[in-house]
């Protein structure tokens, strides 16, 4: 016999059975306590795993990340990816890129399979390869998500993935907050929504996770 449950489940709860699903590893954790001491937010567990999910779902060999941070993000994709799979990850922050190195070391991963890149993503992209990458990874300053979602779309060949970080962040479904980084969010998962060369996809990963498959 089926039925409904008395009560549906504790959101808070249920958010923390979906963080803590896959535990972190030492290094893992390092990076995050390194991100904790300089005031960084890298993605949570759950988003960290969903990005994994992705790289190795497309077998992701040439992946770019915008925002290297202490490199939590980065060493989910790299587990994920192929082998032989090269990360390019751009930060602004030098300081952020050598402790993401230190962290990208410990977990075992060389130089061959590293690119940082230090400089604004916005300048870095449009030097990139079109039609080059398997998935692109972005997490970072919100108000610029459009202007990154045309450049993701460029860099993907037909198959690859795109996955923006942070997309329900506080304030994106109250239509009374109108700041420029909130109104950017919203404006992008529209886009993503209605671009026909796109398959998107919402999840409530960490502070949302919004990916989508490039099909034409």
């Amino acid at each position: 016999m089926t039925g409904r449950p008395d009560s549906a489940p504790d959101p808070w709860a249920l958010r923390d059975h979906v963080e803590g699903y896959l535990p972190e590893d030492d290094v893992l954790l390092a990076a995050r306590a390194s991100a904790a001491r300089r005031g960084n937010a890298p993605v949570g567990p759950g988003a960290g795993a969903g990005l994994r999910f992705l790289a190795a779902g497309t077998a992701a060999r040439a992946v770019v990340e915008v925002g290297t941070g202490m490199g939590v993000s980065g060493l989910w994709l790299l587990r994920g990816m192929a082998g032989d799979g090269v990360l390019t990850s751009i930060d602004i922050d030098p300081e952020n890129q050598r402790a993401a190195r230190q962290s990208f070391t410990a977990a075992g991963y060389g130089p061959s399979r590293l690119r940082l890149i230090n400089g604004l993503g916005l300048e870095v992209l449009p030097r990139l390869t079109d039609g080059g990458y398997d998935l692109v990874f972005v997490d970072a300053g919100p108000a610029d998500y459009p202007r990154y979602l045309d450049e993701a779309v460029r860099l993907l060949r037909g198959g690859g993935i795109i996955a923006l970080h942070g997309v329900l962040s506080p304030g994106v479904l109250d239509p009374d907050v109108t700041d420029p980084g909130t109104v950017a969010l919203r404006e992008v998962a529209r886009q993503v929504r209605d671009d026909d060369r796109l398959a998107p996809v919402l999840l409530p990963l960490g502070g949302g996770l919004l990916a989508a498959v490039k099909t034409a």
